[in-house]
């Protein structure tokens, strides 16, 4: 196979291919529940974390064979977090560089990324549970 068949093959590859290939990894919902767990967890927030076990337990439906219906939980449940995250208090009252800290601070920046995870999770698993095929899972 040459240089140029190989490139004709990674051109063929879409942004659904990319999407349903996140869909189906186990990392993307176990490293959520991490960020969450991190971001929730001191001091206790019982309402966000009730989505890392939902995600681990995803995960584990993952590494079961059940790539499909672990992605559509993943996506249901970061689609859930990403509400709750986006409902943020304003930064009424807070001086420029109180809320420069707090958007760009570790903190700041766990959240971000957690968010940023979260909607790459709803798109992903959301693509990968509808057009995923069970045919695979259902022989087993």
């Amino acid at each position: 196979m040459s240089s140029t068949d190989k490139e004709a093959q990674d051109a063929k590859k879409t942004a659904i291919s990319y999407a349903t290939d996140w869909g189906k990894s186990p990392l993307p919902p176990t490293i959520l529940a991490t960020l969450i767990t991190a971001l929730h967890a001191r001091p206790f927030q019982p309402l966000p974390m009730l989505s890392p076990p939902v995600l681990l337990f995803s995960t584990y439906l993952n590494l079961s064979n059940y790539a499909v219906d672990s992605a559509g939980i993943t996506a249901a449940w970061s689609g859930l977090y990403l509400l709750l995250a986006s409902r943020r208090r304003g930064y009424v009252g807070k001086t420029f560089t109180a809320r420069l800290g707090s958007r760009f601070g570790a903190r700041g920046l766990t959240r971000g990324s957690a968010m940023v995870l979260a909607g790459a999770n709803v798109v992903g698993g959301g693509i990968t549970y509808a057009f995923g095929q069970r045919s695979k899972e259902s022989e087993k």
